[in-house]
């Protein structure tokens, strides 16, 4: 382990360092969400070795990502002496394994944190974890402000959603100019609204979830497979969810067809009400679909609260919604949705309701707009 020998940044320079690096950590916030945004660098004495940022949900932490850019800068580890980082490392294994272990073996001496971890079963205990291993550490408390830096982790961890915890929803959809899911029989084949660069995008998209969900009207209508396919990681597939109540999934979709080479497709469930028709039920399974029974909401279908404790039972933390109108008014109704990223292609008119009031009705917050080949982009968060 190096000791910190060179002229160091001082208090001033490192929370303007840690300020800095919050900024740049939020412009991954819609890809790591519900994590948080966060930002490390490493440095020699006072300069700044290597940054690196948490990018996707699944991926390196900041910490990790910083000190394999510090490696392959050609500055040796001896010279290494400081990681200031946004927020506490964590101490324990999730997706990835604990930042402070990453630390403890990069042979700095020093970290320097702008922000405290606001989970109680976690915070102070990476502080804790880096002291005791002999490791000098600054708390700079007010340098990287969560609610500046990531407001929506800190909703994440809000009370109520501690005490029944259920995914963070990312409910996703490609929209004509008014709204319509879709498109004029003579437009896309009556089914494409969005261009190749959003297609494309999207299959990013659902190998950087842990479970997609549709509903079985849009397996009745699209015929989807539901998979990963490149440009996504096929290493990655989600978990595939079709909420079907009365089990009219047919055992010949193609989401029950093998998977093909170039595609990539998670666990098959099916989750219908309890009781729902046995000789369906076996078709299905037989077909390779795992269902699950769920009790009855007062519409006579599956209580989407009780999906969404399933999920979380499952593992599923970051779900994507992509479904028709239906579904989708229902789970913005429930306030589940937490996330959005609409696509609107250069198409007019289309067929069945809008989504535009749901859209125009919600509070959309921290949000942009992007261009995307001859589509735009909304991607927000749902405030409460």
């Amino acid at each position: 382990m190096s000791n910190v020998t060179r002229e160091a940044l001082n208090e001033a320079a490192l929370r303007e360092l840690l300020a800095a690096l919050g900024r740049e950590a939020r412009d991954h916030r819609f890809e790591v969400a519900p994590n948080p945004c966060v930002g490390a660098a490493v440095l020699s004495g006072e300069r700044v070795v290597a940054r690196g940022y948490h990018q996707r949900w699944g991926g390196p932490h900041a910490e990790v990502d910083a000190l394999e850019a510090a490696a392959a800068s050609g500055v040796p580890r001896t010279d290494w002496d400081t990681l200031a980082v946004t927020l506490e490392p964590c101490s324990s294994t999730g997706k990835t394994g604990p930042c402070t272990e990453a630390l403890l073996s990069s042979g700095v001496g020093r970290v320097a944190v702008g922000a405290l971890d606001p989970d109680p079963r976690h915070s102070g205990r990476g502080l804790e974890v880096l002291q005791q291993a002999g490791l000098e550490v600054e708390l700079l408390e007010g340098a990287s402000p969560l609610e500046e830096v990531a407001p929506h982790f800190l909703r994440w961890l809000a009370p109520d959603r501690l005490r029944r915890p259920r995914p963070w929803l990312v409910a996703k959809w490609a929209q004509t100019r008014t709204g319509q899911l879709q498109p004029p029989e003579d437009v896309g084949e009556g089914r494409w609204i969005s261009g190749a660069a959003a297609r494309a995008e999207v299959q990013v998209l659902r190998s950087r979830v842990d479970g997609l969900v549709t509903g079985v009207g849009t397996v009745l209508a699209d015929d989807p497979r539901l998979t990963v396919r490149p440009p996504g990681d096929l290493d990655r597939p989600p978990a595939r969810v079709i909420l079907d109540s009365y089990l009219r999934t047919p055992p010949t979709a193609r989401l029950l067809q093998p998977i093909e080479d170039g595609e990539a497709g998670g666990p098959l469930s099916i989750v219908c009400l309890a009781g729902s028709d046995a000789v369906r039920h076996r078709a299905l399974i037989e077909a390779g679909a795992q269902v699950h029974g769920l009790h009855a909401s007062e519409l006579n279908h599956v209580r989407l609260w009780d999906v969404q404790t399933w999920l979380w039972e499952q593992g599923v933390r970051r779900v994507l919604l992509e479904t028709g109108p239906t579904l989708l008014a229902r789970t913005f109704e429930l306030g589940f949705v937490d996330q959005v990223r609409v696509y609107s292609g250069d198409v007019n008119g289309g067929r069945g309701p809008s989504m535009a009031d749901w859209l125009t009705g919600s509070k959309l917050e921290e949000r942009i707009d992007r261009e995307l080949g001859p589509d735009s982009v909304l991607e927000a968060f749902v405030g409460e």
